[in-house]
């Protein structure tokens, strides 16, 4: 399938993707992130870096500890622009881990593979070209280098700011869920970027270089937002993907790549540093006895945290049978968002 990357100021008026939908369908549209389109975007980040200077804080502290080969080869693979291969990156979802990512990779299907392979070569030259062919002739072979490429780059790129860059992903959910809620989902739709326009039975998304119309009405959409991906949208389109629309996360700016230390602080100035840990950590359901213990406090102080980060909102405290679980709400997603 093709993903269309629009580029500001360069949107052809007469292109666009219309992602239809029955009128109101609330139900058809959902979130999701995605570990590997935001490898893929960091890769392109590093092959043209002039053309990304939102990335340069994160691009100065991954550069040097990035593998050469394995990103020589991720870097033939994923191209600095335009159409991606599918089998990079795994259906998006609010879930989805990096672990995930690089499982479906490795079990990737060969024959979807080779097309993929096929329509790199054709929008290649030189020794890219060559390289890729090379890769659809053996793609068995290719499948485990490239896996094993990602897994790499992953680890010394994206691995050590993938808590940061995660919050920004959920708080920009977060916030654009509650705008569902309070102002309707044609408002939420209005707001993704300005490339997309929203109608009563239609999501609408301009592009440079493709147009064509997308029945969501069996299958729904999914958003999907990007830090790494910050230059403008892309879709995927061609069954038996899932319709996806990716867009630039809010809150992205040239700090967003600040250290776990730096956003704790930060938080800790607001909070108190107790209450700070605890939310920044409360990404996923625990209990007061794992809260407490994971902090180092006592379960009666962690109690008392909770209630206060209860109270104000951020924290969302559910009963699993004998067990009280708790987990940040949109509010205390979108307040740990700020603070990176």
């Amino acid at each position: 399938m093709d993903r269309n990357i629009p580029i500001e100021g360069q949107v052809h008026p007469d292109h666009r993707v219309e992602f239809r939908l029955s009128p109101g369908d609330i139900q058809a549209v959902r979130f999701g992130i995605s570990p590997g389109h935001e490898l893929v975007h960091a890769v392109r980040v590093m092959l043209r870096p002039s053309q990304h200077p939102l990335q340069w804080g994160w691009l100065r502290q991954a550069r040097e500890a990035v593998p050469v080969e394995a990103f020589r080869l991720l870097g033939d693979v994923i191209g600095a622009d335009g159409y991606l291969p599918d089998f990079l990156t795994a259906t998006p979802r609010w879930d989805l881990t990096p672990a995930d990512e690089i499982t479906a990779l490795r079990t990737a299907g060969l024959a979807g593979m080779k097309v993929d392979f096929g329509k790199m070569v054709l929008r290649s030259s030189g020794a890219r070209q060559a390289s890729l062919r090379r890769m659809q002739a053996r793609p068995e072979q290719a499948r485990d280098l490239i896996a094993e490429a990602w897994e790499r780059v992953w680890d010394a790129a994206l691995a050590p700011i993938w808590p940061q860059l995660e919050r920004i992903l959920r708080a920009d959910i977060a916030v654009r869920s509650r705008t569902i809620t309070t102002e309707g989902i044609g408002r939420m739709a209005s707001g993704i970027h300005s490339a997309v326009t929203w109608r009563d039975d239609a999501v609408r998304v301009a592009l440079r270089r493709h147009s064509e119309d997308v029945d969501c009405r069996g299958s729904g959409l999914v958003l999907v937002p990007s830090v790494m991906g910050s230059v403008g949208c892309m879709v995927l389109t061609e069954p038996p993907a899932q319709p996806t629309l990716f867009y630039p996360a809010q809150g992205v700016t040239a700090g967003w790549a600040r250290s776990t230390v730096d956003t704790a602080a930060a938080l800790a100035a607001l909070l108190g540093a107790a209450r700070a840990d605890i939310l920044l950590t409360a990404h996923v359901a625990r209990t007061t006895s794992q809260i407490a213990a994971d902090a180092g406090i006592a379960a009666s102080t962690a109690s008392h945290h909770l209630t206060v980060l209860r109270t104000a909102g951020l924290v969302t405290s559910t009963r699993d049978g004998a067990r009280m679980l708790h987990l940040r709400t949109p509010l205390g997603e979108a307040l740990v968002g700020a603070a990176l």
